[in-house]
C-alpha cells in the first residue's frame, strides 16, 4: 500500500496525482494524506485505484467531518486517523530551511497554511493551530458517527494502545512511529509488530508501516503477522525522479524483491509467509537462556 505522505507536488508538478495514477496500474491501494497538494474530488477522478483518506481531528471539528464526507462521497473506501501528532516533532531540517508550506488544496477556502512565525517553519505553526491536541479515546465514537466508512487507527506503538483500539471499535490499526520523526527514541514499528498482533489476536486487520526499503522487509513485517504493508519515503522518491513511472518502478521492484524472497525461503503464496521464517531479537535471548 502506498502510506499517506504530504505535499506531492513538492516531489513532482503532477502530485497526488500520479501517485495514484501509478498505485492503480500496481493493483495498489493508495492512501492520500489530508495534507495533499491535489484535492480529494482530482485524485478520485484521475484513476481507479481502492483509496484510503488520511485525516486528523482538527480544533474546527466541523473540517473533520468535512474532509470524511469529501472522500466518501468521492469513492474513497475507508478513513485513516492519525493519533501520533498532537504535537509535530522537531523537524530540524524544516526549521533551518525556514520551510513554507504550500496552500493545501483540500483546505482551500477553509484554512490557510500563511501562517506567520518567527521560529523558522511555518509547518508546525500550521500544525499546532490546527490540530486538535486533545483528542482521546471518547472521539472515536464521534468520528464512526459522523461517517459510514471503516475507520483505521495510525500510530499505534504498544499493545495496551492495541487492546483499547480494539474495544473502541475500529476497523483496523497501523503500527507506525510516523517515520521515526515525531519523537527521538520511539522504538523502531518492526520492533514491537509482534507485540501489537499477539495483543489484538486476530481481532482486527493490523497494517505496518516505518522503514520499509526492500522486498524482505514486507516479508519480515507479513511473517510477524501484518496483513499489510506502507510504503511512504520510497513511493516520494520514485516520484520525484521519474512521476507517474517511477513510482511505477518502486512498486513494481518491492513486489519483485517480495516474490524473490518468497521463492527463495519456498513460500508459494502470501498465506505460506508464517512467524517461522524470521527471527527477532527476543528470540535470540530465549535461544541464550
Amino acid at each position: 500500500m502506498v502510506a499517506p505522505t504530504a505535499m506531492h507536488k513538492l516531489a513532482r508538478p503532477e502530485g497526488e496525482v500520479a501517485t495514484a495514477r501509478a498505485a492503480a496500474a500496481c493493483d495498489t491501494i493508495m492512501a492520500l494524506s489530508f495534507m495533499s497538494t491535489c484535492t480529494v474530488e482530482e485524485v478520485a477522478s484521475s484513476c481507479n485505484a481502492v483509496r484510503f483518506f488520511q485525516i486528523y481531528v482538527y480544533k474546527r471539528r466541523e473540517i473533520s467531518a468535512l474532509m470524511m464526507q469529501r472522500a466518501e462521497r468521492n469513492g474513497f473506501k475507508a478513513i485513516i486517523l492519525t493519533v501520533d501528532a498532537p504535537r509535530l516533532g522537531r523537524r530540524e531540517a524544516d526549521i533551518k530551511n525556514k520551510m513554507i508550506a504550500p496552500q493545501l488544496k483540500n483546505f482551500e477556502g477553509l484554512i490557510s497554511t500563511e501562517v506567520q512565525t518567527d521560529k523558522g517553519s511555518n509547518i508546525e505553526a500550521f500544525a499546532s493551530g490546527t490540530f486538535d491536541d486533545s483528542l482521546c479515546w471518547k472521539d472515536i465514537g464521534w468520528l464512526k458517527s459522523i461517517t459510514s466508512l471503516p475507520i483505521l487507527i495510525k500510530g499505534i506503538l504498544t499493545c495496551e494502545d492495541a487492546i483499547k483500539a480494539v474495544e473502541v471499535g475500529v476497523a483496523g490499526i497501523v503500527v507506525s512511529n510516523h517515520g521515526a520523526r515525531q519523537l527521538d527514541y520511539s522504538p523502531a514499528t518492526i520492533t514491537v509488530l509482534e507485540e501489537v498482533i499477539l495483543a489484538v489476536q486476530g481481532r482486527i486487520p493490523v497494517l505496518f508501516d516505518g522503514g520499509v526499503r526492500r522486498g524482505t522487509d514486507i516479508f519480515k513485517a507479513l511473517a510477524l503477522g501484518a496483513q499489510a504493508v506502507m510504503i511512504g519515503r520510497p513511493v516520494v522518491y520514485g516520484l520525484a525522479a521519474k512521476g507517474e513511472d517511477g513510482v511505477r518502478q518502486v512498486l513494481s521492484m518491492l513486489k519483485d524483491e517480495l516474490e524473490l524472497t518468497m521463492a527463495l525461503s519456498g513460500c508459494c503464496s502470501v498465506k505460506d509467509i508464517t512467524r517461522r521464517y524470521v527471527m527477532t531479537e527476543q528470540d535470540r535471548l530465549h535461544c541464550k537462556l
